[in-house]
């Protein structure tokens, strides 16, 4: 993209995370992407009922562009431990509801009841509980997607991967989600506990933002 261009392209982000965007836009403001939040267009929620991260960010991101008509971008991420079959996995918002609740399109989005993180910790640590150490080993997941259009046929894709293990209490007061329990070797202490800085530096977000950025510098868009 060029860099230079005098005006702007409006990008629509499938979210209504305000810290979402702000964190996305300042890494992006220098492709002279104007990022604007789906709540400006009054954008009903997608239903996510995919298998994976990437499908799921497509299905938001597509929904996005769809309403607006605009360009649109979206992630997807969540929490995996390999020795629970990838559990949470695409689930790990709401990982702490009933089994048969689960699909992302059994009920309307605004009738669905969230589990809160910390329902959703007390699950895991619980389910963990009688597992070796090794079984503790986890990763969080964040898929990031950039649509030109709804029926964009080559979206820019990019990934980002953060190990780690989960502890058997929680650490740290920061963070959201599974942060207080996600510790992190390469820095030796929780997400919960790096503070927002560290943390923008070795999240999986953080990968994942840095690849999409670079994709989109040698993407005409």
């Amino acid at each position: 993209m060029d860099s230079n261009s005098t005006k702007a392209l409006r990008c629509v982000l499938a979210s209504g995370n305000q810290g979402k965007l702000v964190e996305l836009a300042g890494v992006l403001a220098d492709l002279n992407i104007e990022l604007i939040s789906q709540s400006e267009f009054n954008v009903t929620e997608a239903i996510e009922d995919a298998s994976t991260f990437v499908e799921n960010a497509l299905i938001k991101a597509k929904h996005a562009s769809a309403s607006t008509g605009l360009s649109a971008m979206a992630d997807d991420s969540g929490i995996v431990v390999p020795a629970l079959n990838g559990e949470p996995g695409i689930y790990s918002a709401r990982y702490a509801m009933e089994a048969d609740a689960l699909p992302a399109d059994a009920l309307p989005a605004d009738a669905r009841e969230k589990p809160t993180d910390q329902d959703n910790i007390d699950k895991l640590l619980e389910v963990l509980k009688p597992m070796p150490e090794d079984a503790r080993a986890a990763y969080f997941v964040c898929s990031l997607v950039f649509v030109r259009h709804a029926k964009d046929p080559e979206p820019v894709i990019a990934n980002g991967i953060w190990h780690g293990r989960i502890l058997h209490a929680a650490e740290g007061e920061g963070g959201f989600g599974y942060d207080p329990v996600f510790y992190c070797p390469q820095v030796g202490m929780t997400a919960a506990a790096m503070g927002k800085g560290k943390k923008s530096t070795v999240s999986h977000r953080a990968i994942a933002l840095r690849e999409l950025k670079q994709k989109l510098s040698q993407s005409t868009l």
